[in-house]
C-alpha cells in the first residue's frame, strides 16, 4: 500500500461536472473516470467521504429566477443530489467500493438518513460515504455541506474538485496574465474576493482551521497525487501563505 498524505478526506464534486461536455443529466464516461480516480484513492486506505452537487439536474436559485418558490426549489435541488449520489453509488459498486449513500432528509427506501456516528463508522470500515441532500434545509449551498460534513467527520482537508486547477489572480479567460495561486491563506481570499466557495462555507473552514484544496478533477490521477502529497491545484489555510505560479 503506497504510503499517503490523509486519512480521511472529504471530496466536493459538482453536479455540473457529472453532465460533461452535454451540460446537463449524467454523462457515463464522467461517471467512469471518477469511479477510477476514487478507486486508486480508496484501495491506498484513504477514508473518503464525497459531497456531491445537483446542479446538472436542477438548481435551486435557476427555479427562482422561472417563477418556482425560493424554498421549493431548493429542495428540488436536494432531490437532485440524490439522483447523482445514488448514480455515483452505483458506479463505484460496479468497480467493487462498498459505498453509502446518507441522506439529510430521510427516504429509506433509497438511502440511509444522515447520522453523524453511523457515517465515521461506515469510513472506518473502509465505505466511500455519499453525502446527499445537502443540508437538509434550503437557503445553504452544496459546498456549505462539504464544509460542514468535513468538520462533523473530523476529515484532514477538503478537496474540491473542479474544471479549473486552482485559485487565480483573477479570471484566466479573461485576464491572459493571470496566474494561479500554490497556496494562499484564508485571510487574503477574504481581502482579494477570490471565488472558492460561499462565504458560510468558507467562514466554516476558516473558523474550524480546515483546509481546502481547489483542484482539477478532470486531470487523471490528480486525486491520486494529491493523496500522496504532491503539490497539485491550490491550497488554502492558515493566515500567512501566499504564493503564485
Amino acid at each position: 500500500m503506497t504510503p499517503t498524505n490523509y486519512k480521511r478526506i472529504l471530496l466536493k464534486l459538482s453536479g455540473e461536472a457529472l453532465a460533461g461536455p452535454n451540460g446537463y443529466n449524467i454523462d457515463p464516461a464522467v461517471l467512469e473516470q471518477y469511479s477510477l480516480e476514487i478507486k486508486q484513492v480508496v484501495d491506498m486506505g484513504v477514508q473518503v467521504a464525497i459531497v456531491i452537487g445537483g446542479g446538472n439536474i436542477f438548481r435551486g436559485v435557476s427555479g427562482e429566477r422561472s417563477g418556482i418558490d425560493r424554498v421549493q426549489g431548493d429542495y428540488m435541488g436536494m432531490l437532485a443530489t440524490v439522483i447523482n449520489a445514488m448514480a455515483l453509488q452505483s458506479s463505484f459498486e460496479k468497480h467493487g467500493m462498498y459505498t453509502r449513500v446518507m441522506s439529510a432528509i430521510k427516504m429509506e427506501q433509497v438511502c440511509e438518513p444522515y447520522v453523524r456516528r453511523r457515517a465515521v463508522r461506515h469510513l472506518e470500515k473502509g465505505r466511500v460515504v455519499i453525502f446527499a441532500a445537502g443540508t437538509g434545509s434550503p437557503y445553504f449551498t452544496t459546498d456549505t455541506t462539504a464544509s460542514l460534513r468535513a468538520i462533523e467527520i473530523e476529515a484532514d482537508v477538503v478537496l474540491k474538485g473542479t474544471k479549473v486547477d486552482g485559485v487565480y489572480t483573477a479570471d484566466p479567460v479573461k485576464d491572459p496574465t493571470a496566474t494561479r495561486y500554490t497556496t494562499i491563506s484564508f485571510d487574503d481570499v477574504y481581502e482579494k474576493k477570490l471565488s472558492v466557495m460561499d462565504l458560510t462555507a468558507f467562514t466554516l473552514c476558516q473558523e474550524n482551521n480546515l483546509p481546502i484544496i481547489v483542484f482539477n478533477m478532470n486531470q487523471a490521477g490528480n486525486l491520486l497525487r494529491l493523496a500522496q502529497g504532491e503539490q497539485i491545484g491550490t491550497l488554502i489555510g492558515g493566515t500567512d501563505t501566499n504564493e503564485t505560479r
